[in-house]
């Protein structure tokens, strides 16, 4: 999930797994894999950047997780099926 700014400056969080493109026409433009369009304040970069640092927080979740699970329980070929 990111914060992002509608036009009129408020504010919304998206669920940044629906994004499918993003395009700088001069008013930033994300295309949702809903076929939805959103128009927002935000630069490019800016939307770019913070769904790189959602993703990495996932991530770090899913290892935390992992390294709680005891060797002897945790088999990889489990994970993500």
């Amino acid at each position: 999930m990111i914060k992002l700014r509608r036009l009129n400056g408020q504010e919304f969080i998206l669920n940044a797994d629906l994004i499918e493109t993003i395009e700088s026409t001069p008013d930033t433009l994300i295309g949702l894999s809903n076929g939805k369009k959103i128009i927002v304040k935000n630069m490019l970069e800016e939307i770019v950047s913070s769904v790189v640092k959602y993703r990495q927080l996932c991530n770090t979740a899913v290892q935390v997780i992992r390294r709680e699970i005891p060797e002897e329980k945790y088999n990889s070929d489990d994970v993500l099926k």
